[in-house]
C-alpha cells in the first residue's frame, strides 16, 4: 500500500526538488586530529569524542521499539481535551465522543506527520554538512548523523502508516524554512537551519508529549529518538561556536536575520490549523481558535526551551535578535541550563531501556520457575 493513500490530501507533487547550490568541499588532512587552524585542538577532540558517541549509540528501530504495543488510534497519546484547540468552544460542545476521538487522530497524525517530514528534512541536511563542510571530523560526525536521521524518519512513518493511519503533509512554513537552509550556499547554514533551530524545536516538543503521554509505544519513541537529538544539537553548537567566533559583525548579523525569519516561521508552524480546516471550520477562524488556545501559548514558550540558549551559547545575540525574543516572549530562556536538558534526554532513554529489559527478564525468569515446577509435578 503507497504511502499517498494514507495522507489526508495530496501532498502536491511527489517529489519536492530544491535546487542546490554551495561548493562540495574535500580535505586532504586524513588525521582529524590534526588542528586545522579553524576550531583548534580542543574542539576537534570534542567533535571526535562526539563521532565515537555517535558510532556506538547506534541502534535498530525493529529491535529496540516494541512494535507489538497497541496503539489506540482514537487516543495514541492520552493527552487531555484541554490541550486541543477547539476544547471549550462553540464547535466542542457539538462535537460526538467519535468525533473528539477523530480530531485526537488527526492531530497526532498532524504532529507526528511534522517529525517525519523534519526528519527526512534533517536526514538531506546531515548529508549537506557532509558534503560541504570543511574538516574530516565534522563530516565523520555527520556522516553517523545522517544514519540517525533515516533511522528517526523510519520509526516515524511506521507509526503513522501501521498505528495512526493517517498522514498530513509537510505543514508550509517548515518546508519554507528547510528550503531556505538547503538553497543557502554558506557551509554553516544547514547547521544553523537544522542543527540549531529545526532540530532544537523538534527536541522540545518530543520531550513535551514524551513526558505527558501515558502510552508506552509512543513513549519509546520519542524517548529513542530524543537520546539521539541530544548529540546532533551538541553537535551544531560544537561546530558554530568555534566559527562564528571568526565572523565579522556583518556576518554575524547576516545570520542573525536568518534566526529572526526561522523563528517567527517555527512558532507559525505550531498552531495545526490544517486539521481544524478538515474538520470543516473556515482557515481564519481555525488560525483565531488556535491563537486564543493556552495550551498553544504555553506550548509555543517551551518549544523555545532549546533554541534560545543554543543560540545565546553560539554567539549569536545582537540587539535585534533579543528584541526578537522579547517579542516572542522567549528571552529569559537564554539563560536554561542546555547541557541539562540534554543530559536529562540520554538518561531518560536509558532508565526506559533498565526498566523494560528488567521487566522482560523478570517475566522470563517466572515463566523458566513455572516450567520447573511443572516438570517437578
Amino acid at each position: 500500500m503507497s504511502t499517498h493513500d494514507f495522507y489526508v490530501r495530496a501532498p502536491g507533487e511527489p517529489i519536492w526538488s530544491v535546487p542546490a547550490s554551495g561548493a562540495a568541499r574535500f580535505t586532504w588532512e586524513y588525521d582529524p586530529q590534526a588542528d586545522d587552524g579553524q576550531s583548534g585542538q580542543s574542539g576537534q577532540n570534542r567533535l571526535l569524542a562526539l563521532y565515537q558517541k555517535g558510532k556506538d549509540k547506534q541502534w535498530d528501530g525493529a529491535k529496540r521499539i516494541d512494535w507489538d504495543l497497541e496503539v489506540d488510534p482514537y487516543d495514541p497519546l492520552g493527552t487531555p481535551d484541554e490541550a486541543l484547540s477547539l476544547y471549550g468552544t462553540r464547535h466542542w460542545a457539538k462535537l460526538t465522543e467519535k468525533d473528539k476521538g477523530e480530531l485526537r487522530r488527526h492531530y497526532t497524525s498532524w504532529q507526528f506527520s511534522q517529525f517525519l517530514h523534519g526528519e527526512q528534512g534533517a536526514m538531506i541536511c546531515a548529508a549537506r554538512i557532509v558534503e560541504s563542510v570543511p574538516d574530516l571530523d565534522a563530516k565523520f560526525y555527520s556522516a553517523t548523523q545522517t544514519m540517525d536521521e533515516a533511522r528517526h524518519a523510519e520509526i516515524y512513518a511506521r507509526f503513522l502508516q501501521e498505528k495512526i493511519g493517517m498522514l498530513y503533509p509537510i505543514n508550509d512554513n517548515l518546508q519554507g524554512l528547510l528550503g531556505d537552509t538547503l538553497r543557502d550556499t554558506r557551509w554553516d547554514m544547514p547547521y544553523l537551519g537544522m542543527q540549531v533551530l529545526i532540530e532544537g524545536l523538534a527536541l522540545a516538543a518530543f520531550g513535551m508529549i514524551r513526558d505527558t503521554t501515558d502510552k508506552p509505544l509512543p513513549k519509546q519513541i520519542l524517548a529513542y529518538v530524543m537520546q539521539d537529538e541530544a548529540r546532533h544539537v551538541a553537535f551544531g553548537r560544537m561546530a558554530l561556536r568555534d566559527y562564528y567566533k571568526q565572523l565579522t559583525d556583518a556576518e554575524l548579523r547576516e545570520r542573525e536575520e536568518f534566526v529572526i525569519e526561522g523563528c517567527y516561521l517555527m512558532r507559525d508552524r505550531l498552531r495545526g490549523v490544517e486539521v481544524l480546516e478538515n474538520f470543516g471550520i473556515p482557515k481564519q477562524e481555525a488560525e483565531d481558535l488556535s491563537e486564543q488556545s493556552e495550551f498553544l501559548h504555553l506550548f509555543r514558550k517551551l518549544l523555545f526551551s532549546r533554541i534560545v540558549p543554543c543560540v545565546k551559547d553560539i554567539g549569536l545575540w545582537g540587539e535585534r535578535l533579543q528584541k526578537a525574543y522579547l517579542d516572542m516572549g522567549v528571552f529569559d530562556l537564554g539563560d536554561s541550563n542546555l547541557d541539562l536538558l540534554m543530559t536529562q534526554d540520554e538518561e531518560i532513554a536509558e532508565a526506559l531501556d533498565r526498566e523494560r529489559f528488567a521487566a522482560e527478564e523478570a517475566l522470563r525468569v517466572a515463566e523458566v520457575t513455572e516450567a520447573i515446577a511443572e516438570g517437578s509435578e
